[in-house]
C-alpha cells in the first residue's frame, strides 16, 4: 500500500505536465516596453511619449528622420523648427537641448535655450528673442552651433524639451550654463520631457 502511495504524486506529475506544456506554448510574450530600435531608439522615445501624453515633433523632420543639410555647418546653419504638443500641468516655462553622444562618457552639446514662457509650445526656424541662450560645447560661445558631423558614417542628434514647474536655478551667467549646468539647475522641477533624435551623414 505504501509503495502505491508513494507513486501517486509521481503519476499525478506525469498526467499533468503535457497541458501545463501546452498552455506554456500558447502564451504570448509579453512585448518589452522599453525596447530601443536598432537605429535611433525612436521605439522607445515613441511608447515613453505615449505614456505621458508630452510629444515633441518638428515640421521639417520625422523623428529617426535624416536632418536637412540646411540644419548643419553645410547648408545655412539654421536652428531646428519644434513644436510640441500635450504640456504638463503646472509647466511655468520650458527649456531646450540639442546634444549628440559620440561614444561613453562623452557628449557634445549644440543648443541650450531656457526660460522659454509657458505659452509658446513651438519654435519657428531661427528663432530669436525667445528664451535665453547657454553655451555650445562646439566653441563655448551663448549660441546655436549646428552640426558638423566629423568622420563618415550617421550621428544621432537628440533633442529634448523640458517642461518645468519652476525657473531653473541658477546662479551663473548665460555664457557659464552649459548643458550639464541647465540639467542640475532644472533637477527636481521637470514635471516632463519630451524628445525626438535626428540623423545626420556627411
Amino acid at each position: 500500500m505504501r509503495g502505491i502511495m508513494k507513486k501517486i504524486p509521481l503519476l499525478l506529475l506525469l498526467l499533468l505536465l503535457p497541458s501545463f506544456l501546452v498552455a506554456c506554448a500558447a502564451r504570448p510574450l509579453r512585448p518589452d516596453a522599453n525596447r530601443v530600435g536598432s537605429s535611433t531608439g525612436g521605439a522607445r522615445r515613441a511608447t515613453l511619449a505615449n505614456a505621458n501624453g508630452f510629444f515633441l515633433t518638428s515640421p521639417a523632420v520625422e523623428d529617426g528622420g535624416a536632418l536637412p543639410v540646411k540644419y548643419t555647418c553645410d547648408g545655412e546653419s539654421a536652428t531646428l523648427p519644434l513644436s510640441w504638443r500635450n504640456v504638463p500641468t503646472g509647466t511655468v516655462e520650458f527649456a531646450v537641448v540639442m546634444h549628440h553622444v559620440p561614444g561613453p562618457g562623452d557628449t557634445h552639446w549644440y543648443w541650450v535655450l531656457y526660460n522659454i514662457p509657458a505659452a509658446i509650445t513651438s519654435l519657428p526656424e531661427n528663432v530669436t528673442s525667445v528664451g535665453v541662450l547657454g553655451t555650445n560645447s562646439v566653441n563655448d560661445r551663448t549660441e546655436y552651433a549646428p552640426p558638423c558631423s566629423k568622420g563618415p558614417g550617421p550621428k544621432e542628434y537628440i533633442y529634448t524639451v523640458y517642461a518645468l514647474s519652476s525657473p531653473p536655478a541658477l546662479a551663473v551667467p548665460p555664457a557659464q550654463v552649459s548643458r550639464d549646468v541647465l540639467l542640475t539647475a532644472i533637477d527636481g522641477r521637470v514635471l516632463g520631457s519630451a524628445e525626438m533624435a535626428v540623423i545626420y551623414s556627411r
